[in-house]
């Protein structure tokens, strides 16, 4: 796992009321965190994500996983380090938990 990776896990995830899997296989595709009770795919992306080819691969992908029924949600490196709390917020939001729930 990346340090995005490994804050969000130890920091967040593990306190989630639901089973988090991490590097999970989903079609031909290996997933960062994927929470199958609300069939969302967290995705965490580096600087290369940025890039156009790159951009172009995780289009084809998400596609594709939604198309499974799979919602993927992407997190950039730098927002995992600079705007956690924002980051815990969004994706609360998407897995409709209030955060004084975590609590």
């Amino acid at each position: 796992m990346t340090p995005e990776e490994r804050q969000l896990w130890y920091h967040f995830f593990k306190k989630l009321p639901f089973t988090v899997r991490r590097q999970l296989c989903i079609d031909e595709y290996v997933v960062d965190f994927y929470i199958a009770e609300k069939k969302i795919v967290i995705e965490v992306d580096g600087i290369q994500h940025g890039r156009m080819i790159d951009r172009q691969k995780d289009m084809i992908r998400d596609s594709r996983l939604a198309e499974l029924g799979i919602k993927v949600l992407r997190i950039k490196n730098v927002d995992v380090n600079y705007n956690f709390e924002g980051v815990v917020s969004y994706i609360l939001r998407h897995l409709g938990v209030k955060c004084e729930e975590l609590k």
